[in-house]
């Protein structure tokens, strides 16, 4: 992390009112996070914590809630309820969030790093989604690229590249 990235990040959890994780993300966080109460600790032990999950798991971090079955209807309430609410990580989470569009803003990080194979954020089958850039992307120091998109509402129109010689 260098402190463009580091600064962009901070500005993001400042901002937000509601923080919503998936469970592995909520355990990672809920071991870590309750324990700092300076800085990005202050605002991330504030805000209520609503998780998604299949399960019971339990909810040790104070402001934690467990969201219900129904996903779509549970985080459009929170939509309504909150000006802004950030989901961190969470991977499979997101991947339902961007199927059934339910995301504002969709702030992507490009790191200049190949690991080879892992863990897609589009798999294989995910809804074409058409996005349009907010601003500017941002590059900090490191090479990292921070890019920012809203939908657009409507799919993307998709189809073949013909072969020119043909």
């Amino acid at each position: 992390m260098d402190e463009l990235i580091g600064e962009s990040v901070s500005a993001g959890i400042e901002t937000m009112d509601a923080l919503l994780l998936g469970r592995r993300t909520y355990e990672i966080f809920a071991a870590y996070w309750p324990h700092h109460r300076a800085d990005v600790g202050i605002q991330l032990n504030a805000v209520p914590k609503y998780v998604a999950s299949r399960g019971n798991p339990e909810l040790s971090w104070e402001g934690s809630s467990l969201l219900g079955p129904d996903l779509v209807a549970e985080v459009t309430a929170l939509r309504d309820r909150h000006e802004s609410t950030h989901v961190i990580g969470s991977i499979n989470f997101v991947q339902t969030l961007l199927a059934e569009r339910l995301f504002d803003v969709l702030t992507l990080w490009v790191y200049p790093v190949v690991l080879g194979e892992g863990k897609k954020v589009f798999p294989d089958g995910a809804r074409a989604s058409g996005l349009r850039l907010l601003e500017p992307p941002v590059a900090g120091s490191s090479g990292a690229v921070q890019r920012r998109y809203a939908p657009t509402g409507a799919d993307p129109a998709t189809g073949t590249v013909e072969d020119p010689e043909s």
